[in-house]
């Protein structure tokens, strides 16, 4: 049974082999590829061929790989774009009828763009997204996605991120400080915004049901506590994951979550979540709970990843990674698919992707069942 098949089978409740092991160690890869630092014996392997030599599945075909997300966005010709980036600043400029919307990016050591000033701060630029959002349609595209069923192979059930529900864009959008503010100062600007990002994902959650061969989604939500109290995800959150998830589900689409921030407070609501999974739940000491909590508060859902990534440090022994992953294991198993909670760091050592292949013999040799 290949890794692919397994995946898949963990969310049907079947039987499987062995634990299913599959941790993302694609950003290390990228970041030490970048930077001429992998250790010898990785140095011509491609990330295939990484995930191969180390016997692990893989679950995003679209993370540090260069092969496209498959949901395209798509603005009406009422919607005009300018971009300048340079070699270490980007400006992007969005013209609504209400005024520009602009955006300042700075580009990190390892080529990626970050945001560092937000085009929304102000009620008037409320006006300026609601505008751009009712302008905005998303697509799922087949062709890209299938580009990513072909690389992906027997790795895994091929996966992506569907977008941040509208209250998690806005961290796209704005500080978190000026949201925070306009929810209390501006709610009824901020939920015409959020009706209008809502009504955008229309047509591509259609085009995913419609077109059937989609298994496993990751609702990409990055959900952490001390950036969200439990009044809002209550009345924001909650109600969005009913419809959209179950709107898969009921489509027979599997589908999970990413939480990988502290989630203490919000552990009542675990169980209740209308997901099949919930990735990247970090328990100590790297996260705010035990081990254990989890297992109370997430009930017959499926845990996804689990092993805090610091244990790839060598702050850390192996001895405490061995206790970690077989606590994870006795507890969880079969409603388990191990991994790094959410990926190995990407300053770990030669050592720390070592420990990576030691988790995965474990898996593969010692619990068979």
């Amino acid at each position: 049974m290949n890794f692919k098949e397994m995946n898949l089978r963990i969310f049907e409740g079947k039987k499987i082999p062995h634990v299913l092991f599959q941790p993302r160690i694609e950003p290390w890869y990228h970041w030490h590829k970048h930077f001429n630092m992998l250790p010898e014996k990785y140095k011509n392997m491609s990330i295939l061929e990484l995930f191969d030599d180390l016997k692990i599945s893989m679950r995003y075909f679209d993370y540090y790989t260069n092969i496209p997300h498959p949901i395209e966005t798509v603005y009406t010709d009422k919607i005009k774009i300018k971009e300048n980036f340079e070699k270490e600043y980007g400006k992007r400029i969005i013209e609504t009828p209400y005024g520009d919307l602009i955006e300042v990016l700075k580009k990190t050591p390892d080529d990626t763009w970050r945001t560092i000033d937000f085009p929304v701060k102000t009620k008037d630029d409320l006006k300026k997204l609601r505008y751009l959002y009712e302008n905005t349609i998303y697509h799922f595209s087949i062709e890209k996605f299938e580009t990513g069923v072909k690389f992906i192979g027997e790795r895994g059930m091929p996966q992506f991120w569907l977008q941040k529900s509208p209250y998690q864009a806005f961290r796209r959008w704005m500080h978190l400080e000026d949201f925070i503010y306009a929810l209390c100062d501006n709610p009824v600007s901020i939920e015409e915004v959020i009706e209008a990002m809502d009504t955008s994902y229309n047509k591509f959650y259609d085009e995913i049901i419609s077109y059937g061969k989609v298994k496993i989604v990751n609702f990409g939500e990055n959900i952490h506590a001390h950036t969200l109290s439990p009044k809002y995800f209550e009345k924001y959150l909650i109600p969005y994951y009913m419809k959209r998830s179950n709107q898969l589900r009921k489509s027979g689409i599997y589908t999970h979550i990413h939480i990988d921030g502290y989630f203490k407070p919000l552990l009542k609501f675990l169980k209740d979540l209308p997901f099949d999974g919930l990735e990247a739940l970090t328990p100590l000491p790297q996260g705010d709970v035990t081990i254990e909590e989890i297992k109370e508060y997430i009930g017959d859902k499926i845990l996804i990843d689990g092993i805090p990534a610091v244990l790839f440090l060598p702050t850390y022994s192996r001895d405490e990674l061995q206790k970690c992953v077989e606590k994870l294991v006795k507890l969880f198993h079969p409603k388990l698919i191990l991994g790094i909670s959410d990926e190995i760091p990407e300053n770990a050592d030669e050592e720390g992707i070592e420990r990576v292949r030691w988790v995965s013999q474990y898996c593969q040799k010692y619990l068979t069942v």
